[in-house]
């Protein structure tokens, strides 16, 4: 089972932008980033940054909270 969510998560790195989306995330340590930080950072659309998060949330390499309207 291991294996297979190793799998899944590598898979999930397979696209530039959520590679570069990850090691930001990484770099940043557990105080995380706000999307709006992370999209200036990356220079990617809103739109662009929601599709990718979504999928690094559903492998479990990244968490997203929200904080107030954030």
């Amino acid at each position: 089972m291991e294996i297979e969510i190793a799998a899944k998560q590598l898979g999930s790195l397979g696209r530039p932008t959520r590679l570069r989306m990850y090691r930001t995330l990484v770099r940043a340590g557990q105080s995380g980033l706000a999307l709006g930080i992370l999209q200036d950072r990356l220079g990617v659309a809103a739109s662009t940054l929601s599709h990718h998060i979504k999928r690094l949330v559903e492998t479990g390499l990244v968490s997203q909270e929200r904080v107030a309207r954030r």
